[in-house]
């Protein structure tokens, strides 16, 4: 194999996004013999250097997935280390007389840390709770055609291909596609000065008085039970929770792994905690 990239030698996605990202592209692809070679000596003696050498070759694949997945608002550093994390435990579960690629065993376990990891994280706030409604979640819009809002017969195809109900599907829909939706285009008019979509005539109640002193009235409640619920964590898991969510510029859990001297998944799990604990708490309060 000649002189091999070691782990030590890259950088942790979680601080230098871009610098990991030139280092993981600069290492080679393996050939098809050099990945047998490796994967036999795994598989057959143990060798932990050849699964080192299996997951550091294959990382570049981890980014290629992980960037599908950046239209939740979660940091890339942190979704790229949860697809390591699935690359890891695919090299270790990785059979070389199957006759399959390490890429195509390997997607299946990169994916599902990164979905276990946004369905936990994503706006704070477990949207999907059955295996149905995760496989709806990570499917729609990647189906939907356009921007716009689906139609009977558009919804009922999807709810077709993945054996859910429509309703489920409009419903889902409905809580991602709030930011993602289109306005109507400009109508046709043969007066080029003030041409005005049909959605500008709809009345916007946006500024309704008694709306708006509802709407603050709400927030200043759950802001409140959310400032009481905080004050009842230890500090430790208060600084993680500000810092990963409320922070302007939210530190990733590399970031706060080295800071706190322990390792990212420490870090993940004190957060899970918390955030249990936190979501409980706000519950008794309500």
């Amino acid at each position: 194999m000649g002189t091999q990239l070691q782990p030590s030698q890259l950088n942790s996605p979680g601080k230098d996004i871009e610098s990991y990202l030139s280092s993981v592209h600069a290492i080679p692809i393996l050939t098809k013999e050099q990945e047998q070679e490796l994967a036999l000596k795994l598989y057959e003696e143990d060798d932990l250097d050849a699964a080192r050498q299996l997951v550091i070759h294959h990382l570049r694949f981890v980014v290629h997935i992980a960037r599908s997945y950046q239209g939740y608002g979660l940091p890339l550093g942190d979704i790229i280390q949860e697809g390591n994390v699935g690359l890891m435990k695919a090299v270790d579960k990785y059979d070389p007389h199957r006759g399959v690629k390490v890429v195509s065993f390997a997607v299946h376990w990169i994916k599902a840390e990164i979905h276990e990891y946004i369905l936990k994280n994503w706006r704070l706030v477990k949207i999907a709770t059955t295996k149905a409604q995760r496989k709806l979640f990570f499917n729609l819009r990647s189906k939907k055609k356009s921007l716009d809002w689906l139609t009977k017969e558009e919804a009922e195809k999807i709810a077709s291909d993945l054996n859910v109900e429509v309703k489920d599907v409009l419903h889902m829909e409905n809580r991602l596609s709030s930011n993602d939706s289109s306005f109507d285009a400009p109508a046709p008019s043969g007066d080029d000065d003030d041409v005005m979509s049909p959605s500008q005539y709809l009345e916007d109640k946006r500024y309704d008085p008694e709306v708006i002193v509802a709407n603050e009235q709400a927030e200043q409640v759950n802001r409140s039970e959310l400032v009481e619920a905080l004050r009842m964590l230890d500090d430790r898991s208060k600084d993680i929770l500000q810092r990963r969510y409320l922070s302007d510029q939210k530190a990733t859990l590399h970031d706060l792994a080295h800071e706190y001297e322990v390792s990212a998944e420490r870090i993940r799990q004190i957060e899970n905690t918390a955030l249990k604990k936190l979501k409980s708490l706000m519950v008794d309060f309500a």
